[in-house]
């Protein structure tokens, strides 16, 4: 049960807001504002996702740049309400086709209107944009993604200068196309972020992926899907399902440690031949969730180098390499490390001839930021810094530094090995051709590097 939910801009702009119970004082979105702006609490840069100030517990998404929050008086469980955020701003996405400020503020009538039939009187009622589709009869007002900055998942599907095809996934489900013009088009998108803690050494300490087969479609009169997995994909470390509704055994190169799939996907024959069969429901949603512990080729590796220059200068050297294949590049790489508590000034120097670069030394937290616009496979780059303190240091500095941590997107690459072998449509006719696309993703949940 919830008392409010509200939306602000990146400025604090209060865009949406619904008091559902009037339990919460007034002003508290600015409240709200306030204390995730300037947060300095338990030596935190970023406000948790929930957290509680004068008795109202806050609960907060950030989504392409807008703050979805919820608030509470009462004891709830925190992450049904980050999941109800979540899927929101997935129905309203559904609903715009682009979720951003600019469609917000042209859409509000239709999003209070969603938003009273997902929630009432605090009680969450549906979050499913097919039932939705019955109760909500405002026609969105359709912003033209061509003159916007990529915000989207389409954003994270960019090769050099080439764009895949991904602008469909901007359509909104229930607005009809200019003209009365439909194309014919399913997304089938496989995101995983992997989680990966190297020893000084460089060895792999632990490793997991967290992955999403996740589904858009577009396709009229909701036609049966197959989606056909690995043939040698077997889940359970031992490669047998951890399931109940299945018996049957087989390893596999490709073992997952669990999964879990959408209510409307049958699993006659996955145990048989790793095909799952479905009728999508409107709107986007996730197919199935895996997570994997099986050992994988990391796509970086990090090795770091400090050397002592004096009783107060200090040299860091860091080498990031790129273990993919050179087809593949990897974009909005960022490399942070902690530096010790007495550091007052970092100079950097790059390799020749290094474009799309940048280095940092953030004096407040003590930590060096050194960003890479993109990175093709096969490459390394090196980041040489040099330290210098206010004390000697009394201590061994590789110790009061690190770890190193990095984060990055990789489109069209997936860590691991799962494969989308072939998207089967139900035909309505001889000529019925829709159009198919299966991208993939990897992303850092967790990737660091011990000194």
């Amino acid at each position: 049960m919830i008392s409010q939910f509200f939306v602000l801009s990146q400025r604090g702009d209060n865009i949406v807001f619904r008091d559902y119970r009037g339990e919460v004082q007034k002003g508290s979105a600015e409240i709200f504002f306030r204390k995730v702006k300037f947060w300095k609490e338990d030596g935190q840069e970023e406000a948790p996702p929930v957290f509680n100030l004068d008795g109202v517990n806050y609960f907060h998404v950030k989504v392409v740049g807008l703050f979805f929050v919820a608030t509470t008086r009462v004891n709830v469980s925190p992450s049904l309400v980050l999941e109800l955020l979540q899927r929101i701003a997935r129905v309203i996405k559904d609903y715009l086709g682009i979720l951003n400020e600019d469609s917000l503020r042209k859409n509000f009538v239709l999003v209070y209107e969603l938003l009273d039939e997902v929630i009432d009187f605090g009680y969450v009622q549906t979050t499913s944009t097919e039932m939705l589709k019955s109760y909500v009869f405002n026609e969105p007002i359709v912003i033209d993604a061509a003159r916007l900055q990529s915000l989207g998942p389409a954003s994270i599907f960019m090769q050099g200068g080439k764009r895949m095809p991904g602008t469909a996934v901007t359509k909104s489900v229930v607005a009809t196309e200019p003209g009365g013009r439909t194309r014919e088009e399913i997304f089938v998108d496989i995101i995983e972020k992997i989680s990966i803690t190297f020893s000084s050494s460089g060895y792999i300490l632990t490793s997991e992926i967290d992955g999403t087969i996740q589904m858009k479609s577009y396709l009229t009169g909701n036609p049966e899907i197959r989606v056909a997995l690995n043939d040698d994909l077997g889940i359970g470390k031992d490669g047998r399902p951890t399931y109940d509704y299945r018996s049957s055994s087989g390893s596999g190169a490709v073992i997952l440690d669990d999964c879990n799939f959408h209510e409307s996907v049958h699993l006659d024959s996955f145990d048989t031949d790793k095909t799952l069969s479905l009728v999508p429901p409107d709107g986007e949603f996730t197919v199935m969730n895996y997570r994997m512990t099986q050992e994988f080729t990391p796509p970086f590796r990090i090795n770091t180098l400090i050397e002592e220059a004096g009783a107060l200068k200090a040299e860091v050297i860091i080498k990031v390499r790129a273990e993919f294949s050179s087809s593949i590049t990897a974009n909005t790489i960022m490399v942070l490390m902690p530096l010790p508590k007495y550091t007052s000034r970092a100079s950097f120097e790059l390799e020749p001839g290094a474009v799309g670069q940048t280095m940092d030394f953030k004096e407040a937290n003590k930590r060096l930021e050194w960003g890479l616009k993109k990175i093709v496979g096969g490459s390394e780059h090196t980041l040489r810094a040099k330290l210098t303190f206010s004390q000697e240091s009394h201590g061994n500095i590789t110790k009061e530094s690190g770890p190193v941590s990095m984060t990055f997107t990789i489109p069209m690459y997936n860590a691991s090995r799962l494969q989308v072998k072939y998207l089967q449509i139900a035909k309505k006719s001889g000529t019925y051709n829709p159009y198919r696309w299966v991208r993939y993703v990897t992303q850092a949940n967790s990737y660091v590097a011990r000194i």
